[in-house]
């Protein structure tokens, strides 16, 4: 799936999640910062989609009321609502 982000400074989120178990396959960002995106991406693989929206859902970047976590958790939700 491709999300398109608001407010922040990625530009959107391309994830696969494993129809199986509903873990994470892949996450990758376009834009934002490369060290924190990526390594984000790394330890989210392996995780149970609920738990990846449980941890990332609500998490700010500096006075933004969102940040790429958060996108991350939000594209999940739309995800999940598509089932």
């Amino acid at each position: 799936m491709i999300y398109k982000t608001s407010g922040v400074c990625s530009k959107e989120i391309k994830f696969e999640i494993n129809p199986d178990d509903e873990t994470i396959k892949a996450v990758h960002f376009t834009g934002g910062c490369s060290g924190n995106t990526s390594g984000l991406s790394n330890l989210l693989v392996g995780m149970k989609v609920d738990e990846v929206i449980k941890r990332l859902d609500g998490v700010t970047c500096g006075v933004r009321s969102t940040s790429c976590p958060d996108q991350l958790a939000k594209a999940l939700k739309e995800w999940r609502s598509q089932e």
